[in-house]
């Protein structure tokens, strides 16, 4: 049956349950630990920490949360400023906006598709200079805080020139590992080497929790501000009494029982990932004008997401095309509109982004849930390839 005449839909990235899911929920209600007490929070926070070879993770109500708390624990706070990459989702510049901070936008690379450090110190070089408050964005005034680089769509960007970049000009490094669980820079996993580093487990990631979130650190003081502040800032153990204010960011019991059953599979769903995007690059080899793309040389990407680029030749108009693969019941879906594009962040103050105007022109991702089927990636091939056609 061809795509056009096919009746069931092949989302563009749906969880994959198939552990012990269902054992740990019921061990939950068994117990009656389902709220945001219980073995299974310890738990999932042990073994990211683990995985990441960190010794502190807190986990939140999302990655969203997670994002808040770690950039007040890295000192930001209301009039202060945080370079951001523009290519990104919206909620890495709203964690900034909810410091009462403003997001410097930043371009990324072509390579990793992450921040461009090169371009970032030039950046510095030319708009920014140290003064005694800090480091100022001459053109605003505003100071510079901490450094928020992002792990994008699986792929994590070139951390040993970010962690430099950080380094030279004294800025907290606050990783955002949102969609990068799994990968790998230089045989170091993705996510441990800032001062803080914040995960999601939202229901499209490589390891879903339904919801969830969290923080991971070296650094003991910033863990246990992260944790005061997902804790109402509660600083008794017996009597209500709060340091400061605080946010009810707590992980359940129940979201973290499903989070450990599926980090319990992370590295099935990183090869389904993986085995998706070769798929489709056999499959699209030689179609001129289509480019899958490819980590680089030094990284292992878990590919979250499966995406290609189009040539303006081969596609004048993606949109139309995500379009028409959506009423064939196939889910692609758009890359990340640049921050500046956005009419929340439109005013803020950002260097040239022609790398991040350009992805987001040019680029779709396929779907690419953990345990789709040949069959299915076949289908996607040729919905596509009949569209470009």
């Amino acid at each position: 049956m061809s795509a056009v005449g096919r009746r069931d839909p092949i989302p563009n990235a749906v969880p994959y349950l198939g552990g012990k899911e269902w054992e740990y929920l019921k061990e939950c209600l068994d117990t009656n630990w389902v709220s945001s007490a219980g073995p299974f929070v310890a738990r999932f926070e042990a073994a990211l920490a683990e995985w990441h070879g960190v010794p502190h993770a807190v986990a939140t109500v999302n990655g969203s949360a997670a994002l808040h708390v770690a950039l007040l624990a890295a000192g930001v706070g209301p009039g202060d400023a945080v370079l951001v990459p523009a290519f990104t989702f919206i909620a890495t510049a709203n964690a900034v906006a909810y410091c009462g901070a403003q997001p410097i936008l930043l371009d990324c690379e072509a390579t990793s598709w992450g921040l461009d450090a090169a371009r970032a110190e030039a950046f510095l070089a030319r708009e920014c200079e140290r003064r005694p408050a800090g480091l100022v964005h001459r053109a605003s005034g505003l100071v510079i805080r901490a450094l928020l680089p992002v792990h994008l769509y699986g792929h994590p960007f070139d951390v040993d020139a970010v962690v430099a970049l950080a380094g030279r000009w004294s800025l907290p490094l606050v990783e955002d590992s949102a969609e990068a669980l799994g990968a790998e820079y230089r045989g170091r996993r993705a996510g441990a080497d800032g001062l803080l580093s914040c995960l999601s487990f939202n229901g499209n990631k490589i390891v879903t929790a339904g919801s969830g979130g969290a923080v991971l650190t070296r650094d003991a003081a910033a863990a246990a501000r992260a944790r005061a502040l997902t804790t109402q800032a509660r600083g008794d153990a017996v009597e209500f009494v709060h340091e400061g204010i605080g946010y009810n960011y707590r992980l359940s019991n129940l979201h973290a029982a499903l989070g450990c059953a599926q980090l319990e599979q992370l590295e099935a769903a990183v090869a389904s990932k993986r085995a998706t995007v070769a798929y489709y690059r056999e499959a699209l080899a030689g179609e001129e004008g289509v480019e899958v793309f490819a980590e680089a040389s030094w990284a292992r990407s878990t590919y979250w997401m499966s995406s290609i680029l189009l040539d303006e030749r081969r596609c004048p108009d993606v949109r139309g095309l995500i379009r028409a693969l959506d009423a064939e019941r196939i889910g692609a879906r758009p890359l990340w509109r640049p921050l500046h594009q956005q009419p929340v962040f439109a005013g803020a103050p950002r260097d040239q982004l022609p790398v991040s105007e350009r992805l987001y022109d040019r680029g779709l991702s396929l779907p690419c849930s953990v345990g789709i089927t040949d069959g299915e990636r076949a289908a996607v091939v040729e919905a596509l390839l009949a569209r470009l056609r």
